[in-house]
This record gives structure tokens, sequence and C-alpha cells, in this order.
């Protein structure tokens, strides 16, 4: 991978958090998988929500903690949103069924991914969002690779 791979974006608040989840829906092709970290309430959720508006989707989304994955196929391209932090053996996840999702015809958002990056795709797109109390309470690092 090049630097030139790596962008960071600043956003100032949780609409503009939304704005970037959005543009990126709305530049998504099948089979884009996302990996997502973040501290808890760092706006992982905020970012997903952006990301379904782009790809159409208008039912309220939620973070998937409890369910593992959550399922939206209303939009131009079905939208499936993982929350891996409850699982414990990566191979929890075949009871899933993830292979039909990871390498399938819709987008997938997975949060806590580290804890099964070797089930991830080589070429899933990684973004990191980080909050610096120091520039504020809103204010969010975003970095994409």
């Amino acid at each position: 991978m090049d630097i030139e791979d790596i962008k960071t974006i600043e956003t100032k608040s949780a609409e503009e958090t939304f704005a970037l989840g959005e543009k990126i829906g709305m530049e998504a092709s099948p089979g884009l998988v996302i990996t997502l970290k973040g501290d808890l309430g760092v706006g992982k959720t905020v970012l997903a929500q952006g990301l379904a508006k782009g790809l159409g989707i208008e039912e309220p989304v939620n973070s998937p903690t409890f369910t593992i994955l959550q399922v939206y196929d209303e939009g131009r391209l079905p939208f499936y949103h993982f929350d891996v932090y409850r699982i414990e053996d990566p191979d929890e996840m075949y009871e899933v069924g993830f292979e039909d999702y990871f390498y399938g015809e819709g987008v997938c958002m997975i949060e806590w991914a580290e804890l099964i990056e070797e089930l991830l795709p080589e070429n899933a797109m990684h973004i990191t969002i980080e909050k610096d109390p120091a520039k504020g309470n809103d204010y969010r690092k975003i970095t994409i690779r």
C-alpha cells in the first residue's frame, strides 16, 4: 500500500461525519467491505447511518451490538452492518455465514473488525475514527486506507 492510499479527514460535527458516510455510500460498489475502528462513542454508528443514507436506505440504522448483523436491503445495494464486539472466536463468524455477505453483491461495514482480522478480504477499506478532546467534543480524525 502506498502512502497515497491513506486519507485523513477531520470532521467537526456529527453532521459532517454523517455526510462523509453518505459520500462513501453514494460511491460504493457491490462487494465493498469496510472495517470500522474506534472507541465507544466516537461516531461509528453515525458514519454507518450516513453510509446507509448514501445507499438509499431510509429505515433507521442502529448498532447491531446484540445481534452481530443487521441487514438492510431496500437501497440501491444491500447493506450488511456487522458488530463483532461480542465474538469470542473468529470461527463464530461461520455460523453467521459471513462469506455470503463479505463476498456478495452488497456493502459490508464491520465494527470491531480487528477481532476477526484473519477473515477479512485483502481489499477491504479500513476506517479509523479518533477523538481529540483538545480540539473540541465534536472533533473527529477519520483515517481511511
